[in-house]
């Protein structure tokens, strides 16, 4: 449903609950779907299902949803300062009586009985994961990195195919760990590798779900590449580089 400003809005039939500090933030069987950004929904929460304790800390206006009320979250034993909005004049009105939590700032998120991580699941995408024998090679500086005739091809809904390659058909001995770390709420966590080439470091442009979550095991142990950061030739043919939000 487009609500007023077009403003997605869509209800959720998933049980969500919230936690800071062990306590309940916040139990509901009636959650409301909000695109702020195209690429993924956050969860509002009716005020009714709240449990904390929220106290007014000041103001913030957003061009799309109104003037915020800006809101510091205390339950017994933890204290998350101004990290829940409220938008008492939003132009939807189903949100005007609901509350943004920042996912960050809680402990914990669950969809019914399951953890959930990084941000709401989008009821609209959907994850794939097919075996393939076509040929994939990879080249950065016009040196070869990957080439591989057993990939998994990973489909995304509103993302192009990524191809996550056997560790035995990527050139290993140019990969550099890297500290930095992803959280997918379909995948799991990756860690990544930068690669050098001898011609130039590409930072971060591998990753890994070593430990993936149970739909996704598919994927686990193989390594992907940022198509739009590197050239990919698929069974022989170079590949245009995709624009998305990672380019």
């Amino acid at each position: 449903m487009t609500a007023a400003n077009d403003i997605r809005v869509e209800h959720s039939r998933k049980r969500v609950r919230i936690l800071l500090g062990g306590e309940l933030v916040a139990d509901t069987t009636a959650p409301l779907l909000v695109w702020e950004v195209p690429y993924y929904p956050t969860y509002y929460i009716p005020a009714t299902d709240i449990r904390a304790e929220l106290i007014p800390a000041g103001a913030h206006d957003d061009p799309r949803l109104g003037e915020a009320e800006v809101l510091t979250v205390k339950v017994s034993a933890d204290t998350a300062e101004r990290a829940a909005k409220r938008y008492p004049s939003c132009p939807a009105a189903q949100l005007r009586s609901a509350v943004r939590f920042e996912w960050k700032a809680m402990d914990e998120w669950l969809e019914e009985d399951e953890p959930v991580y990084t941000h709401a699941r989008d009821p609209h995408t959907r994850v794939d994961i097919l075996a393939s024998s076509r040929h994939v090679r990879i080249e950065l500086d016009g040196v070869t990195v990957a080439d591989s005739h057993s990939p998994r091809i990973l489909f995304e809904t509103g993302l192009p195919p990524r191809y996550y390659l056997p560790l035995s058909d990527i050139r290993t001995e140019l990969l550099r760990p890297s500290a930095k770390q992803t959280h997918c709420p379909y995948k799991g966590t990756a860690g990544y590798w930068s690669v050098e080439t001898g011609v130039a470091r590409h930072e971060d442009a591998v990753w890994i779900y070593r430990t993936p979550l149970p739909e996704s095991q598919k994927i686990a142990g193989l390594g992907c590449f940022y198509d739009e950061r590197v050239d990919l030739f698929l069974d022989g043919v170079l590949q245009r580089r995709p624009r998305t939000q990672f380019s």
